[in-house]
């Protein structure tokens, strides 16, 4: 979700990155959703694209739920594991 808000501000990684006082290397990695950053770090790029950790995770929960919705409709069940449906997504996707 970081990338897409990212993206879609058109900002660079670097600009977001440095705003935030994350690496670039790390950041890139966050969104790829190859490393779990901790809460401080996820507000901190949040902050960075004008939006609160609340903000960010109220989108994540939404992009959720329309996918795991898209994919129910057509006939694919999630994977659901510990009574939790997944669908591959992570926070920082």
């Amino acid at each position: 979700m970081l990338r897409k808000e990212r993206q879609a501000q058109e900002r660079t990684l670097k600009d977001v990155a440095d705003a935030a006082r994350i690496s670039m290397p790390y950041l890139s990695e966050v969104e790829r959703g190859r490393k779990e950053a901790s809460s401080e770090v996820l507000a901190a790029a949040a902050g960075a694209l004008g939006l609160g950790l609340g903000d960010l995770l109220a989108r994540t929960h939404a992009e959720l739920v329309r996918v795991t919705s898209r994919r129910t409709a057509v006939g694919t069940r999630p994977v659901v594991r510990d009574g939790s449906a997944h669908n591959g997504l992570c926070l920082a996707a």
